[in-house]
């Protein structure tokens, strides 16, 4: 299964873990796991038409989903998501 890195804002839906492994053949899949396990998580990461929010970034590996297919992107056993809120400053 997929790990699922969690960044520290989102950590107190996942009881503090900062790696969590949920089940899923797409991103898509993977976070509707995540909801599942954690409620209340996935609507940090996707806006109300379900797309991920513009301020965060979504890692398989090392690759955006944004430039592959988005949460269509198939995912491994062995693959590690990441999700990155965008950090903005002045």
């Amino acid at each position: 299964m997929p790990n699922v890195r969690i960044p520290t804002p989102l950590r107190k839906y996942t009881q503090g873990r900062e790696e969590v492994t949920i089940a899923g053949q797409t991103v898509g899949s993977v976070l509707d796991g995540l909801e599942q396990s954690y409620p209340g998580i996935k609507e940090r990461i996707c806006d109300e038409a379900g797309k991920v929010r513009r301020f965060v970034n979504v890692f398989v590996g090392e690759d955006d989903i944004r430039f592959l297919d988005n949460l269509a992107t198939a995912v491994k056993d062995s693959d590690e998501i990441s999700i990155v809120p965008a950090i903005a400053g002045g």
